[in-house]
């Protein structure tokens, strides 16, 4: 019989976190290096964030929306420093139906680019204004240390992105999706501490004016980062020319911001409540609520 006892915790906690992580069927490995195989446990428990998420994004009026995995190489090209932020993770597309593309395909590691690209065609006015979508997708940032959940080369997640007529608006909203979804998800359903505050300039995130996080202290004493919030300034619109007719019929670039929370936050779940004994749920975003054993 398979020796089911757990490493220790408090004596290895990496290992009892690799090991747990498998054992109680949330995640396995994919054949793929660095890539995550998210089994049916795990993913019920990613579905309720989801919802939980939803309902309070949706409080601001943010919409679902899908934009493609591949983006054109240039888009990245256009916001030096983002692309200089993300170029040692991309994983490019050369080759198409057997045939040398003319131009590489990045697989995306974020959408900012490719949102941008959108909006200089649909944002014309200030009426269009604000303009606020949500997406529920992958990514992927070529990783090469890599942890179930706290670290793959594709991971799953939400990022939302906004478009403003001013600065006002965007840093607003930067912070209530910072305080009122991430935070407030993070304490009052998943009963994890955390402490919300501004990123340093190293931290910063490519290309934004200024970035806010949620950190969790894990049970090995390490602090996580378990969700993103970035007011991105005029970066993004003046690199693709995202401009509106303001009142007085005067051209004016938009203030954007986006923010993220990705499959990491199970993670975080898992290191926070779990014990020497194994997995412990917070019951408000628990998939199984009861458990009757013999």
């Amino acid at each position: 019989m398979a020796d089911l006892k757990l490493p220790s915790r408090s004596q290895d906690f990496s290992e009892w976190y690799n090991v747990l992580v498998q054992r109680a069927e949330l995640a396995d490995y994919a054949p793929v290096r660095g890539c995550m195989v998210v089994r049916p446990y795990g993913w019920a428990l990613w579905e309720n964030i989801q919802a939980a998420l939803d309902k309070r994004f949706k409080r601001i009026g943010a919409e679902n929306a899908a934009f493609p995995l591949l983006i054109p190489r240039s888009f990245l090209e256009k916001e030096k420093e983002h692309v200089a932020g993300f170029s040692p993770e991309l994983a490019v597309v050369t080759i198409g139906g057997g045939e040398t593309l003319e131009e590489p395909l990045v697989v995306r590691p974020t959408s900012e680019t490719i949102i941008g690209h959108m909006w200089e065609k649909w944002i014309k006015s200030y009426r269009d204004l604000p303009m606020r979508l949500n997406l529920w997708n992958s990514v992927v940032r070529w990783e090469l240390r890599t942890k179930l959940f706290l670290r793959t080369s594709e991971f799953y997640w939400q990022e939302g992105h906004c478009a403003y007529a001013t600065h006002a608006e965007a840093e607003a909203e930067a912070r209530w999706i910072l305080e009122h979804a991430y935070t407030d998800l993070a304490v009052n359903l998943a009963a994890l501490p955390v402490i919300p505050g501004r990123k340093s300039e190293s931290e910063r995130f490519a290309g934004a004016l200024r970035s806010y996080s949620i950190e969790a202290m894990m049970g090995d004493t390490k602090a996580l980062q378990s969700a993103t919030s970035h007011n991105l300034g005029q970066n993004f619109a003046k690199a693709f020319n995202i401009q509106y007719l303001d009142q007085r019929n005067t051209l004016q670039h938009c203030w954007t911001n986006s923010w993220g929370l990705s499959t990491r936050f199970i993670g975080a779940i898992i290191m926070v409540h779990g014990d020497e004994q194994g997995l412990i749920m917070p019951p408000r975003l628990a998939p199984i609520q009861v458990v009757i054993s013999e």
